[in-house]
């Protein structure tokens, strides 16, 4: 017996080491480093936007300097989602601790209505809010930029324009990636233009694409600034063009069209501060509910991915994308009770009914009661520059190549945002997001989004730059990759790499990653009534990032599921 003690008091003993003995570090493995660089950093869905930004940096820009020649460039190298047609949302921290946010976002036209993409039958017409000229939103990404140079600039705006012209009129590589992606869509393309529109042709890996019809475009931006996309030569043949599609964007939609600065979303989880975007974008309420819901757990103790550490995670994103759907839309046309939401009475309630020994079915989870309240497709790149301001942008198109609509004249696609609006409260977005009220078409407003650009601090200092695209899942990707550094102490190449899993409420499903996932575990969480789906998804989220190492230097995350490069110095 006392042999029997001696070897379980020695297995014990060793248990304890193993967990007192975890690294306390921040560095990946070998294998898994990302970039590491001393002063500055861009991590994005293409080498040649990375690198452009780098350079302005390189000459003595900040980073929102690099933001503008990022943003552009890909534009230029990544029409998927990089775009003058679309929108985004921007968080920043500058070296001094300041922090604020910009919303791009596009807005619905003046002559929207609820009712919009209803058929002769009252339910939602796809068609209509996925594809062509009645799905497009006023673009608000050239308001952006404009708006960013304007308050943070020190660039001219001619020089950081120029490397992304240039990009234009030389031509980038198509890779691998690019060209399945441009095949893929090909079709919708040639339907809603013809086959003739640059990106509607051929193209085969190793392919150079030059647009100089875009590099033209961007040249009357640098000559004319902001007032040529909404006023000017550009706004006017983009008005005549989107009509000709059908759409009911207005030369007065572009005229009025204005960006807005707001306030992040900050919230504490355990010793780190995280700063995300606010509303319209649900990405920093939603990740805030999460992280607050999942906190008293303690992760690193169930393991990495564990089932444990699974379903705590699950059913924190289950109640919390269900306040989402109910809860939020525009600030400017909907009262939103952010701080109600992100409140710890609140929050302590709504993992009242969680077991480890069970689901919990999303048809008995409901949003939350408040008291007296009534009401995939995007690409994401993260700066930090040598002065230590960090930006984190989030922008997009909505689907791929978003309404598949061409403006061959001007070099770039219309984004389909319209469909992010409630077509109907209570059905389904094309990434199967429900929407309610506080989300109705209006003229004017903002449509809810799910884009989280998120910056970290730790101990008061700037730690970590990221986000993600990938429609619904952009949320629990970037919180996922927080995790995996805060909890599972990965260094943050290896924390973009790791799997990742998805729930969002309704469709009642965990969305594993293809083979990343051990059978036992999804076993495990099957018999306890979990719904298990693993397939490809176009949306699993392609997180970049940027991690402060101890020793101050940069570390990149850039995700290897897509064509995502870092560059630094």
């Amino acid at each position: 017996m006392k042999k029997i003690a001696l070897l379980f008091f020695l297995l014990i003993l060793q248990q304890s080491c193993k967990i007192s003995d975890k690294p306390t570090g921040t560095r990946s493995t070998a294998d898994e480093q990302g970039v590491v660089a001393e002063q500055a950093m861009v991590v994005s869905a293409r080498e040649e936007a990375s690198k452009i930004g780098v350079e302005i940096l390189r000459q003595g820009g900040n980073a929102f300097d690099a933001m503008v020649a990022t943003e552009m460039a890909l534009a230029v190298v990544y029409p998927y989602a990089g775009n003058l047609g679309g929108g985004g949302f921007m968080v920043y921290r500058l070296q001094d601790g300041d922090t604020g946010a910009l919303d791009y976002r596009e807005k619905a036209p003046l002559k929207a209505h609820r009712n919009m993409f209803l058929d002769s039958l009252g339910e939602p017409d796809r068609e209509k809010s996925w594809f062509g000229g009645l799905a497009v939103g006023v673009p608000g990404t050239v308001a952006g930029i404009f708006a960013v140079h304007q308050k943070f600039g020190s660039m001219p705006i001619e020089e950081i324009l120029a490397p992304v012209i240039e990009l234009a009129e030389k031509g980038f590589v198509v890779t691998p990636k690019q060209a399945a992606s441009l095949q893929r869509h090909r079709e919708e393309i040639i339907k809603y233009n013809n086959d003739t529109v640059l990106f509607a042709r051929e193209h085969e890996p190793g392919d150079t694409i030059r647009n100089m019809a875009l590099a033209r475009t961007l040249s009357r931006l640098a000559v004319n600034g902001r007032e040529e996309f909404y006023s000017g030569e550009t706004a006017g043949k983009l008005v005549a063009f989107l009509q000709e599609n059908g759409s009911i964007i207005t030369p007065e939609d572009l005229a009025t069209y204005e960006a807005q600065w707001r306030k992040p979303v900050e919230f504490n989880y355990d010793d780190l501060k995280i700063i995300s975007m606010s509303p319209p974008s649900s990405g920093g309420i939603v990740m805030g509910q999460i992280m607050k819901m999942i906190e008293p757990f303690p992760l690193h103790k169930y393991g990495h991915n564990s089932v444990k550490a699974i379903q705590v995670i699950t059913e924190a994103e289950r109640r919390a994308y269900a306040d989402r759907s109910y809860f939020l839309g525009d600030p400017d046309f909907v009262d939103i009770p952010v701080e109600t939401l992100l409140g710890d009475k609140y929050i302590e309630t709504r993992m009242d009914n969680f077991s480890f020994e069970y689901a919990t079915p999303s048809s008995s989870i409901r949003h939350g009661s408040i008291p007296g309240y009534e009401s995939l497709e995007t690409t994401h790149y993260s700066i930090v520059d040598p002065q230590g301001n960090a930006v984190s942008v989030t922008t997009t198109l909505n689907g791929a190549y978003g309404s598949k609509l061409y403006a061959e004249e001007l070099g770039f696609f219309l984004n389909n945002e319209m469909d992010d609006f409630s077509a109907k409260p209570g059905v389904p977005n094309m990434f199967g997001l429900i929407g309610a009220e506080a989300n109705a078409i209006e003229p004017q407003k903002r449509m809810l989004s799910s884009m989280t650009p998120t910056i970290v601090e730790k101990e008061g200092e700037l730690w970590m730059v990221l986000g993600s695209p990938g429609g619904s899942t952009i949320i629990t990707s970037v919180l996922q990759t927080i995790l995996n550094v805060a909890e599972f102490e990965m260094g943050m190449q290896q924390a973009v790499n790791a799997p990742r899993f998805h729930h969002q409420w309704l469709p009642d499903e965990v969305r594993f990653e293809p083979d990343s996932f051990d059978d036992g575990t999804l076993n495990a969480l099957s018999k306890k009534g979990y719904k298990i789906t693993v397939g490809e998804s176009t949306i699993l989220g392609k997180v970049d990032a940027i991690l402060v190492l101890p020793n101050g230097k940069l570390e990149a995350g850039a995700d290897p599921r897509g064509d995502d490069a870092a560059a630094g110095f």
